[in-house]
């Protein structure tokens, strides 16, 4: 088993980086619905889950750069299965190109968010990393890039709903095997 990808399969390189975002993801998406759903009377949970989802962004930020470098220095990527409609290869293009720009710029907006929150919470990455906020308190702004931020969610959630959808489709109803590439690499 290889870990650079080649015209026939993706690499096992490529596969742990696809694999350990959407699992990250996930876990993000659920954390950041959980902890704006709590009231104030959790404000103590609040701030440490708020804390960790800064943190898992971080780690989304930074796994998602290295995921480009590896995928711009891989010699080749498998071809899409020839039967597969112009139409669908360019929407297929289209969603990852999304996910690339919501998985760098929504870690940005949540943390230019919480730099510009009044409340003037540090960042602090896993509890012991202290990361200084670039801009200062600005409640203005703070509401404009939370709002952007909460669009890029339920973006991004509707994009993976496609993704999913688009996999299954291939596996269940077309059978070209495009799923089980990105499982088990053929």
């Amino acid at each position: 088993m290889s870990w650079r990808s080649d015209r026939e399969r993706w690499g096992l390189g490529i596969r742990l980086f696809h694999w350990t975002s959407a699992v990250l993801v996930l876990a993000q998406w659920l954390l950041g619905q959980y902890m704006t759903g709590l009231g104030p009377e959790a404000l103590a949970l609040k701030f440490v889950l708020y804390q960790r989802h800064k943190s898992l962004g971080f780690v989304i930020f930074a796994l998602t750069l290295l995921r480009l470098l590896w995928r711009l220095s891989e010699p080749a990527r498998p071809a899409l299965p020839p039967t597969m409609p112009a139409w669908q290869r360019g929407a297929a293009a289209a969603n990852h190109t999304l996910f690339y720009v919501l998985l760098l710029v929504m870690p940005v907006t949540g943390f230019l968010a919480a730099a510009a929150s009044p409340l003037g919470i540090p960042t602090v990455l896993f509890g012991v990393i202290p990361i200084p906020h670039p801009i200062g308190p600005d409640a203005r702004l703070e509401a404009l890039l939370l709002a952007a931020h909460r669009i890029q969610g339920w973006l991004f959630a509707a994009l993976l709903v496609v993704h999913i959808g688009a996999a299954l489709k291939h596996q269940l109803v077309d059978r070209d095997g495009l799923l089980l590439r990105m499982v088990r690499g053929r």
